[in-house]
């Protein structure tokens, strides 16, 4: 494990539940899948009664007898990885299967819908699952803290006022619209059984209606043909969904950030929960850092420019080129990256403690500058030619705000800016109502 090049594997996915990862991204999982993915299509082969059912047994049997080892053994002999697969899944069958292997495809034809399985496969299973629990957990804490008045900010400043539940509302939303975005690039990942160039030319020796067959092998995988090939599935769909994956990666980033923010010492109103026995510096035994916001930012900026590579990605010579076959072997660490964030904010979130006093306290801190937008507001209602100038001179030039011509009730909301929040609180609670609804449909 330590002797692992990336820090993936040593720092950041020394935990049991990584093994849901490696399943699928891994180079064990990777190889596993490629001679799942043969065996389906003999399968199919057996369905349409092209070969027997008993030829089908022995190719899926044979799955889970290959080994990494070997593979990789009858790569360095033959300088191909995926026929080193067939090579090596061909040695544990009878000379009447070994045929059927790999039959009528091309190298990605195997590839192409192996990734697309797994992608999919552990998008649903691994991924989404984890990015709900902590929607619900964000709903649970917007809920809660509805009710509780904080100073707004634009630009680093002190705003008007608003909840701190409002304000995770707004990634609540954003992360709902994500995980929606997520879930339908992750539906729409397909494979392909067209051959050489996309036209179903060996398949056409082989079956009577190509099109037909494709259509059930994938379907044995759970997928859909894309609309065309040529030698690949058209790269949009995992571009698509590699771009879902890194703006979801973003929302959790800029969540972070916020709350990275608030733990600022001079503001103070949001804390991770922390051990007693988390050391905060080397040198400064007193400090208290906030590092799981903190590492959920530097994820971002890892693998986001990330997404730079997948759109290089996207253009391909002709009916293929090998321009991405390195660069495509990474995309599984974007979506890796992705739950890393979400698992370790999931964990945060659990034990984020609000410091409604210091919520107060900066609050107050603004109380005679943030009246200044009601009162604005107040004052071209009743018709003031000038009111944002006049306004800005009771703060500026320090005019009395007792000249202005104002209700006992407008003075009652000057006097008491904690109760300027608009409709936060509904707001609120519309956004989780919506996206509990709607997710949970999902």
């Amino acid at each position: 494990m330590y002797s692992a090049i990336s820090p993936l594997e040593f720092r950041y996915l020394n935990f049991p539940e990584a093994e849901s990862l490696r399943k699928y991204f891994s180079e064990e999982g990777f190889i596993y899948h490629l001679a799942l993915v043969e065996s389906k299509l003999v399968a199919t082969y057996a369905h349409y009664e092209h070969c027997s059912s008993q030829i089908a047994t022995q190719v899926h049997e044979a799955v889970d007898k290959i080994t990494v080892e070997d593979v990789y053994a009858e790569e360095k002999r033959i300088h191909h990885q995926l026929r080193a697969v067939v090579n090596c899944m061909a040695k544990h069958v009878s000379q009447d299967a070994k045929p059927w292997i790999h039959l009528g495809a091309t190298s990605h034809d195997i590839v192409c819908t192996t990734d697309a399985y797994r992608f999919k496969q552990c998008s649903q299973l691994v991924l989404q699952p984890v990015l709900l629990e902590l929607q619900a957990i964000l709903i649970s804490i917007a809920e809660r803290e509805k009710n509780t008045v904080q100073v707004g900010r634009t630009h680093g400043q002190h705003a008007v006022p608003i909840t701190f539940g409002f304000a995770v509302a707004e990634y609540v939303s954003r992360l709902g619209t994500r995980i929606v975005k997520l879930q339908e690039a992750t539906d729409n990942l397909c494979g392909q059984f067209s051959g050489a160039v996309g036209a179903y030319n060996a398949q056409s020796l082989l079956v009577e209606n190509p099109i037909e067959f494709e259509k059930t092998f994938l379907g044995k995988l759970g997928l859909s043909p894309a609309t065309h090939s040529t030698q690949i599935v058209e790269p949009e769909f995992m571009l698509d969904y590699l771009h879902a994956c890194t703006s979801t990666l973003g929302v959790l980033a800029n969540l972070s950030d916020d709350m990275r923010h608030l733990q600022r010492t001079e503001i103070g109103e949001v804390m991770e929960e922390v051990s007693q026995k988390q050391v905060g510096s080397s040198t400064m035994p007193h400090k208290r850092n906030p590092i799981h916001f903190e590492h959920v930012k530097s994820l971002w900026k890892t693998f986001m420019p990330r997404m730079t590579t997948g759109y290089m990605d996207q253009i391909s010579e002709h009916q293929r080129d090998l321009t991405n076959s390195a660069s495509a072997r990474f995309y599984g660490e974007i979506a890796t990256a992705l739950y890393l964030a979400a698992r370790r904010l999931k964990r945060v979130f659990k034990g984020l403690i609000v410091d409604k006093e210091a919520l107060q306290r900066n609050l107050q801190m603004a109380q005679d500058k943030i009246i200044a937008e009601p009162l604005y507001i107040m004052l071209a209602k009743q018709g003031h030619p000038d009111a944002h100038e006049a306004v800005r001179r009771c703060f500026i030039e320090s005019d009395a705000i007792d000249d202005l011509n104002l209700s006992e009730e407008q003075k009652q909301i000057i006097n008491n800016p904690q109760q300027y929040i608009g409709v936060a609180i509904q707001k609120t609670q519309q956004v989780c109502d919506y996206w509990r609804q709607k997710l949970h449909k999902k």
